[in-house]
């Protein structure tokens, strides 16, 4: 078996074949609906090195109405530039294609997509039917045998997953059984509920289930040549074969141009760490009502630029696009750009719980400081103690909302009191809830004494990457002056910061709130409860879960064991209405306990866009759910 990578030269061998069937009259085209419209920038190519549209596509393909949508059919075409800040950024691309199993439309309802359907048993049994006649980039068939391969020789591979299958692949702790039904239809079966599967296949970064098996087959032990798997990992300095596969297998960063993808755009050729040329996939799925194929635009090009100065290049018109490295201080010089004619700056809602959130660590192990972090009164009184009206004002022009850390309107889980609750400014009663807990003693500046003499002044650690969490600590630095409690940033390092955390010596820290603020009951509340050490709340806790009790803190804060005890709940549950309830009695532990301070929610991200249609003025920028671009269907953007 042959080690050349199978790019660029699989496509034209692949491609040749099949049109050369189609020339001589050997291959009929399928009956459809729709008449297919040949690609103009790939016209040239059909019947050399690709066959017509017809025979590119799936039989069915998912065909994509834009006016009943509220979009405008485009026209095939162009190019989208953008700027990224660093080289491996070029994985962005594989976000914001967004072409998944199954994903998110813009009501948060997932959708088959690259499946033809997605069917489910009582969240136990899981059939997935491919689309017939659906092919990769290279034009080689996506079938069955792609998702065995993952399963069988990838995932549950020791040399490659030493640490066995991922969670979302066990149900009570086991693995499910595996079939393959047909050439494009395969079933996955547990004996319990296994609710993490469907809504992990539709992130921003998916597990992708599915692996090009005619190429990675060559870099595996199972079918391969050993010795010239081996040669080629000793040429590129790798210590094995399992290495290898690895280097190669690269769905998610766009590292390898040779490896075959079903994303709408793919890197051919790896010439440049500067600027990244990302072609559009001539056997992409997806096709308009009017029979264009999708996506519209031809190239989308990335060029990296220090992001410091991303603003005034954005500013001076040198992108189409542009959301990265970008954000709400920047609204001014983007609006004189925009002003001279060069492009629109849309301002849509991020997605995150709060812009800025203050973690109180409640694993400290300092015992006056864990006291105080544990005691309900003192999270109130610092909450009630930020005037969140005036941060909104001076930090977002009073385009945000003042807000606790927790899920936004945009979510159906949403409700006011979540919100709202022991969020307004009220430092009178701040005062009162400290002078309950015994904290009446003041030294000559005003600031409260601790039970231990120690003042009461509190050390935020800041990851030093934003300016605007910096700006937001001195604003409460003010407000908490007037409630006798002293604050001091700390700009430090986010490893750095994870590390003092888990180690029990932070006392606080800033950050950005619950990545996902519009959460559906079908998606996992992991975020809400102490699961995962690189939460900086409860690290310890954290830590203690992930390693089954072998490392960490077990939880001995009643609120933290109900918020593990209803997500586990959630792991084993089987119907929307049983995860709903479980998701409401999290988020009202998390609004009367005040676990994360936040401060202000449903800050506007800048979008500028220049010349393209079907970008929404309106939309969501988060990361799951959302990739960014993907919710809103990159590949329906266009050239006007």
């Amino acid at each position: 078996m042959s080690l050349v990578p199978a790019g660029a030269g699989f496509v034209r061998r692949t491609a040749h074949l099949a049109a050369a069937l189609v020339l001589a009259g050997l291959a009929a085209l399928p009956a459809r609906a729709l008449e297919y419209r040949e690609t103009p920038g790939l016209a040239d190519r059909v019947g050399v090195d690709l066959p017509p549209v017809a025979m590119r596509l799936p039989e069915e393909p998912l065909v994509v109405d834009l006016p009943a949508k509220g979009r405008e059919t485009g026209r095939q075409g162009g190019e989208i530039n953008t700027l990224i800040g660093r080289s491996k950024d070029v994985r962005l691309i594989n976000v914001w294609g967004y072409a998944r199993l199954v994903g998110y439309d813009k009501d948060l309802n997932l959708k088959p997509d690259l499946l033809k359907a997605f069917e489910s048993e009582n969240d136990r049994v899981f059939t997935l039917r491919l689309r017939k006649g659906h092919k990769w980039s290279d034009g080689a068939p996506f079938t069955s045998e792609d998702i065995r391969f993952w399963y069988e020789d990838v995932a549950s591979n020791p040399s490659l997953q030493p640490s066995g299958l991922p969670q979302f692949m066990l149900a009570g702790g086991k693995p499910p059984r595996f079939e393959v039904v047909d050439e494009t239809t395969v079933r996955f079966s547990w004996d319990e509920p296994n609710p993490l599967f469907k809504p992990e296949l539709a992130k921003s970064r998916p597990p992708f289930i599915y692996r090009p098996a005619h190429y990675l087959k060559q870099y595996h032990e199972r079918y391969g040549d050993m010795d010239k798997i081996m040669r080629l990992a000793e040429a590129k300095k790798l210590r094995n074969w399992a290495a290898l596969f690895n280097k190669m297998d690269d769905m998610y960063d766009a590292r390898n141009p040779d490896l075959p993808t079903l994303q709408p755009w793919v890197r051919l050729v790896d010439d440049s760490e500067r600027r990244f040329v990302l072609k559009r996939n001539p056997f992409y799925h997806r096709v308009d009502s009017t029979g264009q194929q999708l996506p519209y635009i031809d190239r989308v090009i990335m060029t990296v630029a220090d992001g410091k100065i991303i603003p005034a290049k954005t500013q001076a018109g040198e992108v189409d696009l542009q959301a990265r490295n970008i954000g709400f201080s920047d609204i001014t010089i983007l609006k004189q750009g925009e002003k001279a004619g060069r492009f629109k700056t849309y301002l849509w809602p991020i997605s995150k719980g709060s812009q800025i959130s203050l973690l109180p660590n409640l694993t400290v192990k300092d015992p006056v400081w864990r006291s105080l972090m544990r005691d309900v009164r003192f999270r109130h009184a610092l909450s009630l103690g930020i005037d969140r009206e005036m941060i909104n004002k001076v930090l977002y022009l009073g385009f945000g909302t003042p807000a606790n850390d927790t899920v936004l309107p945009m979510s159906p889980l949403f409700r006011p009191e979540y919100r709202d609750l022991n969020a307004g400014y009220d430092p009178d009663r701040a005062n009162e809830l400290l002078d309950a807990m015994g904290l009446t003693e003041r030294r000559g500046d005003g600031v409260r004494l601790l039970s231990d003499g120690r003042p009461l002044e509190i050390i935020v650690e800041a990851s030093g990457e934003s300016q605007e969490e910096l700006d937001a600590l001195e604003l409460v630095a003010e407000t908490w002056r007037e409630i006798g409690v002293k604050l001091f940033p700390k700009p430090s390092q986010r490893d750095i910061i994870r590390e003092r955390a888990l180690a029990g010596t932070l006392v606080m820290a800033v950050w950005s709130g619950f990545e996902n603020g519009i959460p559906t009951s079908e998606m996992p509340p992991e975020d809400f409860a102490p699961v995962r050490s690189d939460f900086l709340s409860w690290s310890a806790w954290g830590n203690w879960y992930e390693t089954g009790g072998q490392t960490g803190e077990k939880p001995d804060w009643e609120p933290a064991e109900r918020l593990t005890e209803l997500y586990d709940a959630w792991l084993v549950s089987g119907s929307d209405e049983e995860r709903t309830e479980i998701w409401h009695e999290m988020l009202q532990i998390h609004a009367e306990e005040t676990i994360h301070i936040g401060l202000v929610s449903e800050v506007r991200q800048p979008v500028v866009v220049q010349d393209l249609g079907n970008v929404p003025e309106v939309g969501i920028y988060g990361w799951d759910p959302g990739a960014q671009f993907g919710i809103h269907r990159m590949d329906e953007f266009y050239v006007k």
